[in-house]
């Protein structure tokens, strides 16, 4: 019976791991048929903008390989041997000999999969690209993968006589930089799409993403279809991407690029498709390399300078909250230790000075004055210590955060500048300290930033308390500013923007030159006390 027993609890469990290990073998199966489709898919692409019967200026397939091994594991190899396997069968229908192209097909594997493992090793698990030494990696993962591909495959023709010895150094360079324009055009796009393609789309889909998109595409198409030497006028446009949308822009600008040069090309149009079929393939290859290259370093380099900058803005806040902290660590301290002594001290004195009157002898008049100085100077020290204590130790919205900044404002009034005016509800907002503080940090810094920027000769702080949520408005009649703009050197905004960040808040920052500026941030209630 308790076999029985045992047997009724472990069976429900047991078909649960079976519907679970099914349904896993299920999703892997679909994950190698596509990876095969996507693999297969862009190989028949790539043959239809063949430059010749047999030679396509770029192989963007292995690309989709090493991608998609390096982003979600080695396991999905099956996929990339299913689409090699059709694609050479098609090509077995062409002449190649057979051990050529197992030989091919060998190669390719060998690429993917050390491509892949090249990333991995070089540049590691997680690659966004806004790193200068992690695009340096990919590019030397990727130079090593496609060598091996070119490497094998020209050997693998050479020992078929499909090629003969004074044909293999054009052979291999032909191979190695179309596979590697081909991977530099894909894998850099997936890695940088992956990380967070919803952050990637919402800095794209805006009017200047869609003015880039368009000046890239217009000028790629003017670059490779005008007989004047202007094929490069192109880059000011991926300049542009680099700077403005970063690694996802930069990469999306990039392959747009590569591939309205590939299209005109194959279509007998344009500077490249004049010159003879090697030195059409190599302008090809080179024009995408270059291009990918100087965009993708240029982009990294300018978000390794976003990333610092922010993480100095970072690093003064929490300095800042150090300081607090410290202050008040040091507020306890003078408590425990300084103002107990010097209570001491005073109780001595005190005590001393009955003990003589006590005990009926005439102390000297330079002893009795000399207690009474101590007396005094001691509770003077004490005095001074305890306003002190205070000072430190006090929370700067222990009072409430419009209570804090009408005393900010206060402090404010003797000085040159705008004049700061302060619109508030009396009672205490539904927010816990914590919050207020963080609230009462970013409109001090709004307000400084007012005070040192905006030559403004009013600012207005409105504070609302909504049903679910706190609204403060910091709004200035001042010279503004375009936010669009790149502001180097200024971390204010990063700072609130920042502080706002860690109570769930959200901060919009809203000027136009000579029209002041507006800074709104909005603190849910719940979320931002705590529950």
């Amino acid at each position: 019976m308790a076999i029985d027993a045992q047997l009724s609890v472990l069976e429900p469990k047991i078909r649960q791991a079976s519907r679970a290990l099914q349904s896993e073998r299920v999703r892997y199966v679909v994950g190698v048929l596509a990876l095969a489709a996507a693999y297969y898919g862009t190989a028949k692409l790539a043959q239809s903008l063949r430059y010749t019967a047999s030679v396509s200026a770029v192989w963007p397939p292995a690309g989709v390989g090493i991608a998609a091994l390096y982003l979600w594991g080695l396991r999905w190899w099956p996929g990339v041997l299913i689409a090699e396997s059709i694609v050479n069968a098609e090509l077995l229908g062409g002449g190649l000999p057979l051990g050529s192209l197992i030989g091919q097909q060998l190669g390719n594997m060998a690429e993917v999969v050390g491509g892949a493992v090249f990333l991995t090793v070089l540049v590691g698990r997680r690659v966004r690209l806004d790193r200068a030494q992690q695009v340096g990696g990919v590019f030397i993962a990727l130079a090593l993968a496609t060598a091996i591909s070119a490497t094998v495959g020209t050997v693998s023709m050479l020992a078929g006589g499909v090629i003969d010895l004074s044909q293999v150094a054009t052979f291999w360079r032909t191979w190695w930089l179309g596979d590697f324009a081909g991977s530099l055009i894909v894998v850099p796009l997936a890695l940088a799409w992956a990380a967070d393609p919803r952050a990637a789309w919402r800095r794209l889909a805006t009017s200047e993403g869609a003015l880039l998109i368009i000046a890239v595409v217009v000028l790629s198409f003017l670059a490779v279809t005008n007989d004047h030497p202007v094929t490069y006028m192109v880059f000011p446009a991926l300049i542009w991407a680099a700077f403005r949308f970063g690694p996802a822009g930069a990469t999306l600008a990039v392959a747009i690029a590569a591939g309205v040069a590939i299209g005109v090309t194959a279509h007998d149009v344009g500077p490249f498709f004049k010159q003879a079929i090697d030195d059409r393939t190599l302008s090809t290859q080179i024009y995408i390399a270059v291009a990918a290259l100087t965009t993708l370093c240029l982009s990294a380099v300018v978000r390794e300078r976003e990333l610092s900058a922010r993480a100095l803005v970072e690093a003064k806040r929490r300095e800042g909250d150090l300081a607090d902290e410290e202050r008040q660590r040091i507020a306890r301290d003078l408590h425990d230790s300084v103002s107990q002594a010097l209570f001491s001290t005073l109780l001595q004195t005190r005590t001393a000075q009955k003990a003589l009157a006590q005990s009926g002898a005439s102390p000297s008049a330079s002893v009795a004055r000399a207690l009474n100085a101590i007396g005094e100077l001691t509770k003077t020290a004490q005095s001074e210590m305890r306003a002190l204590i205070f000072e430190l130790g006090r929370d700067p919205v222990e009072s409430g955060l419009v209570a804090a900044l009408n005393k900010h404002a206060w402090g404010l009034g003797s000085r040159d500048g705008p004049a700061v005016h302060i619109d508030g509800p009396e009672k205490r907002l539904a927010l816990t300290s914590r919050a207020e503080t963080q609230l009462y940090r970013i409109s001090r810094e709004a307000i400084a930033n007012v005070l040192k920027h905006a030559g403004a000769k009013n600012a207005w702080v409105r504070i609302a308390a909504e049903r679910d949520r706190v609204v403060v408005e910091i709004r200035d009649d001042g010279r503004g500013f375009d936010t669009s703009a790149p502001r180097p050197g200024h971390f204010g905004l990063e700072s609130m923007r920042s502080r706002a960040d860690e109570i769930d808040a959200v901060i919009g920052i809203t000027s136009t030159p000579e029209s002041g500026t507006l800074v709104r941030i909005v603190a849910p209630v719940g979320r931002a006390n705590g529950n």
